[in-house]
Parts: C-alpha cells; sequence; structure tokens
C-alpha cells in the first residue's frame, strides 16, 4: 500500500508531495492513495495501522498543533491511550504528512524524515 495523510492547506505536506512526485514516476505516483485529513477524518483502524508500523500513537501526534498550546495539554501527562483519543477527535494533531509505503511509515516534515521517504522512492 502507498498513503499519504496530508492537509491540503499545509504547504509544507503540499512541498513534500511535490518533491515526492518529483522523485517518482508517473505512473507509480499514481499508485498513491491520497487522504486529505481534514476532508476525510482518518478512521480508528487506520491509525491503528499507523501505530502498527510505528508502535507509538506519540510519534504520530503534533506537539506544535495550535490546540495543543489551547488545551493545555503541555502541562499534562498524557498516555498513549490519550494520544490515541486525541488523534481520532482532532485532526491537527496528526503530525504531516504520514506517508506509508508497503510496510514502512515516514511521519512528520524533518529534514531527516523526508530524506528517507525520498530516498526509499525507486524511480
Amino acid at each position: 500500500m502507498k498513503k499519504i495523510y496530508y492537509l491540503k492547506t499545509c504547504n509544507t505536506s503540499v512541498r513534500i508531495i511535490k518533491q515526492l512526485k518529483e522523485k517518482t514516476s508517473d505512473t507509480s505516483f499514481e499508485d498513491f492513495i491520497f487522504q486529505d485529513i481534514k476532508a476525510n477524518s482518518i478512521t480508528v483502524s487506520q491509525l491503528d495501522e499507523m501505530y502498527r508500523l510505528t508502535n507509538s500513537y506519540e510519534v504520530l501526534f503534533s506537539k506544535r498543533a495550535k490546540k495543543y498550546t489551547q488545551m493545555g495539554l503541555k502541562h499534562q501527562s498524557l498516555s498513549e491511550k490519550d494520544y490515541k483519543r486525541l488523534l481520532l477527535d482532532e485532526y491537527t494533531f496528526l503530525k504531516r504528512p504520514v506517508v506509508i509505503l508497503n510496510d514502512k511509515i515516514f511521519v512528520g516534515s524533518s529534514k531527516k524524515n523526508v530524506s528517507l521517504l525520498l530516498s526509499s522512492i525507486q524511480k
């Protein structure tokens, strides 16, 4: 499976998708399934699949989201169960983009992560 969870209004997600498209062949890029997480919320089974690949809901969680500060979560001790609930309740908490390439997952937009993603793509 090749899937990208992203937010179409997120310039960083759009930039990384563009880099991915440039790195892949047209037919390979067409194999990707794109899910705008604002328009189509992630499901429990989708989140469970991401968890299976990361072994952590916290890894999937963006502490840079505005709601993280607004909700006072910075001052709370959150469990994996809390992270899972928050990820399902609010799309902005998913660290973006999340790219799944078969049995590999790439979470977020760090330079190291994007570099690993792009090097994993075969043209």
